[in-house]
């Protein structure tokens, strides 16, 4: 799979997914990354991507041709690729799009910046609109990062075991359980006794259970759907 991210900051995206798991599995080939500096396809010498919106408004909006000219440059290698752009508004990303995401080939992320981008090239290279949830950002950067690390690291190999992610939140629908290390107590705060009884059915009847209690608690809202 292949990861294509088209920015003004590529230095903000490259940081993160070259980082820590995600970086390891770049390095063993996991999957493919790379970002696109959409400055570089600037409509004059002075680096110009943006500029004031038609009917008014405060600030400025990204180009059209820039844009283009930056996507076509992956859209165009032939892989069968989708096309997402961070934006307020749109579909609500969560872990049933990553699975879903993980299944692509090739990925490509647009991240806007200022007010946003032209709508017209939105709609030329058939855009998705995705949000990372009910807030606004500076930038698109911050999640294009979130949804490469939540989509990567359903792919085989980037983590060391696949029960790593199935057993995780949200991928059956409930919260994680608690969980607890060394020493068994803490600040008079003990570990549960069942965890350290070493009787599988009973420890993955307690985690059941508590997974389900720590939904119930906090996101209660997971149970209706």
């Amino acid at each position: 799979m292949k990861f294509s991210v088209l920015t003004l900051f590529p230095e903000l995206v490259e940081t993160y997914v070259q980082s820590s798991i995600l970086g390891r599995a770049l390095e063993r080939e996991v999957f493919q990354f790379e970002t696109i500096q959409i400055r570089d396809f600037a409509i004059n010498d002075y680096g110009q991507v943006d500029d004031s919106l038609y009917g008014g408004g405060v600030g400025m909006l990204m180009m059209c041709e820039p844009v283009y000219q930056a996507w076509q440059q992956v859209a165009g290698e032939g892989k069968k690729s989708r096309t997402l752009v961070m934006q307020a508004g749109g579909r609500t990303f969560d872990q049933a799009m990553a699975e879903e995401l993980a299944e692509e080939d090739h990925l490509i992320l647009l991240s806007g910046h200022y007010e946003g981008i032209d709508a017209r090239v939105l709609a030329e290279i058939g855009a998705e609109p995705v949000s990372v949830g009910d807030f606004v950002l500076t930038g698109g950067e911050l999640p294009a990062c979130l949804i490469i690390d939540a989509t990567a690291r359903l792919l085989e190999g980037v983590l060391l075991k696949e029960e790593a992610w199935q057993e995780e939140s949200f991928s059956s629908g409930l919260l994680s359980e608690r969980q607890y290390t060394r020493p068994e107590l803490w600040r008079e705060r003990q570990v549960p006794p069942v965890l350290l009884s070493g009787h599988d059915a009973r420890i993955k009847r307690h985690r059941k259970h508590d997974s389900l209690w720590q939904t119930i608690q906090m996101r209660p809202d997971l149970l209706d759907e």
